[in-house]
């Protein structure tokens, strides 16, 4: 059986890697925010591995250094602009 404490250390834990790290998501982000960190933590993988970008840049047909600054310009808005705020959404 868990100790009571064991339940709020856990909770102190993640609260802490969410505050470290933004891709972690927290209860105030929407669907839109979590889907473009999860894309930019793609796009920052595949840019700085060089073996992922000489893989893209071959299948684009592309230099590895225009493969890299594709990849640099789709982490801008990789999902479009976010999506409106409705007047009644005043969370």
């Amino acid at each position: 059986m868990a100790l009571p404490g064991e339940r709020f250390h856990v909770l102190a834990q993640l609260e802490h890697l969410q505050s470290k790290y933004t891709g972690t998501g927290h209860a105030d982000m929407n669907r839109h925010e979590w889907v473009v960190n999860q894309h930019r933590d793609t796009r920052a993988f595949q840019m700085s591995h060089p073996g992922m970008n000489t893989y893209i840049a071959v299948v684009e047909n592309e230099s590895r250094a225009r493969t890299r600054f594709n990849l640099i310009n789709r982490m801008i808005q990789p999902c479009g602009p976010p999506p409106e705020k409705h007047p009644l959404d005043d969370a």
